[in-house]
């Protein structure tokens, strides 16, 4: 017999089971569809022997008093998955640097160490302190972005301040504008880092990164903001989202893997593969899609419209990545770093890196994990003959290995345990076409109005994920799931409200 539901949701990432969980909690019958035998996506995890890693994802944003995974476990009426906040969020080392540059917590302490480092730079930084100011003013209205229905518009036009009207004059200006408005265009040593952090959270470089993105990514690792550490695992908010899910009476399959969506009368037909062995059908009134976009033209085939085709099918790929995942004694670790840091690097690139805590859950007594990444084109490393492939991916683990030594003076002989991924692994993992790690680059074109909404032309159809406003990270996909939600229940003349 056809299987029915109210909405399916595909794709069982943070933001799936977010939307998946929203609205389950408001009585509708919900089905999450995720390939996986687990759900997680790029914040899962998987294990190795007595080691827990965190597949990509290793820090999560939203844990404070009004960010948006607070408000969210306030409104399932669940405790917050065991966090501590990260202090420093992250210490970058540039080449040729005795020191790293140190993310502090506190505001004030930070200010003494940018001025430090960069001296000269405090007009831009104030820029951008007023910009996040702005941003998250504007943020905490519930904007729906782009806007593309008159529903859409007044809660648009309802978040909009006096000081968000004066920061969109901003709108198609770049970081690097920023630096040449406040005369800091010539630091280089700036511009490296800022380089580093950016492409990190945006997958674009400073010239490339919207202005009013940037400026609030740059301010992510201070209170009363910050970034944050799971215990256990980055698998446990994936856990406690199931929990969500489950008590409103929404059901999680597993290992169901989507191959075609058809409009049909009243609805959607999903239908697809379990565990790659029988088919499944399923027929929903509407569906949330969290997988990444370019995968709608082979999903929908002609159902698809073809400027809307056109415009995925534009689309700049989004990075692949690299990822050693390790583990080390302690004590072969410095303890100035902090759990996470970054090093610029050649070759295979810059490292981002994270170290588990004692205790945490990730390692035994006296050992941690260590996971550094690298972004990465991603075709490329499905080109080429095994052979060929394989002696690339013992180059660019030989390389990372050098960049560990060099960050945090580890031999190649002290690692208990040692393994690469590609994106032929994340390809696997987690169904992404080539392995993209990350949405769509966080591009003045691609930012905020000018980007995809996730209110699709197809009814019944929405969107949400890293590539939907308002961008990558746990907490950006969660509020873009939040929109969504907002918007399919609007359209039923429901309202979706989170306590703030």
């Amino acid at each position: 017999m056809l299987s029915r539901c109210d909405v399916a949701v595909v794709g069982g990432g943070i933001a799936g089971l977010t939307a998946a969980a929203l609205l389950a909690a408001e009585g509708l019958q919900v089905e999450l569809l995720e390939a996986h035998s687990q759900t997680g996506g790029c914040a899962g995890t998987f294990r190795r022997g007595p080691y827990t890693f965190d597949v990509g994802a290793t820090q999560v944003a939203g844990f404070e008093l009004g960010g948006i995974h607070q408000r969210l476990f306030r409104h399932f009426g669940l405790p917050l998955p065991q966090a501590t906040p990260l202090d420093p969020g992250c210490s970058v080392q540039l080449a040729g640097d005795a020191a790293p540059i140190a993310l502090w917590r506190d505001p004030a302490r930070w200010q003494q160490e940018r001025q430090r480092q960069f001296p000269g730079s405090e007009r831009f930084w104030q820029l951008c302190a007023w910009l996040h100011q702005s941003n998250w003013a504007f943020a905490g209205r519930d904007p729906v972005l782009p806007p593309r229905s008159l529903w859409d518009l007044r809660q648009l036009l309802g978040a909009v301040g006096p000081a968000s009207l004066a920061s969109g004059v901003l709108v198609g200006a770049t970081v690097a504008d920023l630096l040449s408005l406040c005369g800091c265009a010539s630091d280089q040593r700036l511009r490296r880092f800022l380089d580093l952090q950016l492409k990190l959270y945006s997958q674009e470089p400073a010239d490339r990164t919207a202005a009013l993105y940037g400026a609030t990514v740059l301010a992510m690792a201070q209170a009363p903001l910050g970034l944050w550490h799971l215990q256990g695992s980055m698998q446990m908010l994936s856990n406690a989202l199931e929990q969500a899910l489950a008590q409103a009476g929404g059901r999680l399959r597993l290992r169901h893997r989507l191959q075609s969506l058809t409009p049909v009368a009243g609805g959607w037909r999903l239908e697809g593969m379990v565990a790659g062995q029988r088919p499944f059908a399923l027929e929903a009134e509407q569906v949330v899609n969290t997988l990444p976009p370019q995968l709608l033209p082979d999903l929908l085939g002609d159902s698809l419209p073809q400027g809307y085709r056109q415009r995925i099918e534009a689309f700049p790929d989004p990075s692949g990545a690299l990822v050693l995942y390790g583990a080390v004694p302690r004590g072969c670790l410095p303890s100035h770093l902090g759990l996470h840091a970054q090093l610029e690097w050649g070759d295979p690139g810059n490292l981002f890196v994270s170290i588990s805590a004692e205790g945490d859950g990730r390692a035994p007594a006296g050992q941690a994990t260590v996971i550094a990444s690298v972004f990465t084109a991603a075709r490329p490393w499905f080109e080429g003959p095994e052979p060929h492939y394989q002696q690339r991916k013992q180059q660019a683990l030989a390389g990372m290995q050098a960049g560990l030594q060099q960050l945090l003076g580890l031999r190649p002989e002290q690692f208990l345990h040692v393994e690469l991924a590609t994106p032929r692994g994340f390809a696997g993992w987690t169904g992404r076409p080539f392995g993209f790690v990350g949405g769509l680059g966080q591009h003045p074109s691609r930012f905020g109005p000018f980007g995809l909404a996730s209110r699709t032309p197809l009814k019944g159809l929405w969107l949400c994920g890293d590539a939907i406003y308002p961008g990558e990270g746990t907490a950006g996909v969660s509020l873009s799931a939040f929109t969504a939600c907002r918007q399919l229940l609007a359209a039923h003349g429901r309202d979706l409200q989170l306590a703030g």
